[in-house]
């Protein structure tokens, strides 16, 4: 097992239409394989506001006792991350890790929500902070490392033309952020990289040496 570093701690933080369970492989592997302690963050992806999913964010990264506070954000959660990181300035040091997060606006989601029911089943926060395509860059104050796939499997072809690289359900370039500390496109689907065991390692590398391995 390799070491986080002492008093390190990540927060993991869900997708749209998830629980936290879908993240136990990657806690397994960053606890047990890479030495962090691991929590989670769940929250309700669809009913609640992204001023909801952020204040609850907040809350339990100010609870953690720790000298580096790390977080890992899977689709949604990793654009609830970014907001968090945007608005507060009071948090332990640590890095940030983004998988497969559409940052830039999600084309699978605008068809989605053209759909009858489509624009409730994405919830407030989807509408808010993805169908609006904002345009993000990050300032730099915390390093963050975006991991994107390119394994085309996933249902957000039934609802979108992919026709550039994508993960079956984001498209790469929907995952840029300009500030990013580093940027990476793996093969893994849009599900598929909470399971992979090389995305956990290319995780656990970022939150020590902030960067990527080659």
């Amino acid at each position: 097992m390799s070491s986080a570093g002492p008093s390190s701690t990540v927060i993991l933080v869900h997708g749209l239409w998830m629980s936290g369970l879908e993240l136990s492989m990657l806690q397994h592997r960053l606890h047990s394989e890479h030495g962090f302690e691991v929590v989670s963050y769940s929250y309700r992806s669809i009913t609640g506001t992204m001023l909801d999913h952020v204040r609850g964010l907040r809350e339990l990264a100010q609870a953690q006792k720790t000298e580096q506070l790390h977080f890992v954000g899977h689709s949604l959660g990793g654009i609830v991350i970014f907001e968090l990181l945007e608005s507060t300035a009071d948090l332990a040091p640590g890095r940030a890790v983004l998988l497969g997060s559409p940052l830039q606006g999600s084309c699978a989601v605008e068809g989605i929500a053209k759909w009858p029911m489509g624009r409730a089943l994405v919830g407030h926060a989807v509408r808010d902070q993805v169908l609006s395509r904002p345009t993000r860059k990050w300032d730099g104050r915390r390093d963050i490392g975006i991991i994107a796939g390119d394994l085309s499997v996933g249902m957000g072809r039934f609802f979108a033309n992919l026709t550039s690289a994508n993960d079956g359900t984001v498209l790469v370039e929907e995952t840029r952020l300009e500030g990013a500390k580093d940027q990476l496109v793996m093969p893994v689907s849009h599900t598929g990289m909470v399971f992979s065991s090389d995305v956990a390692v290319q995780v656990a590398h970022f939150l020590r040496d902030g960067k990527f391995a080659p």
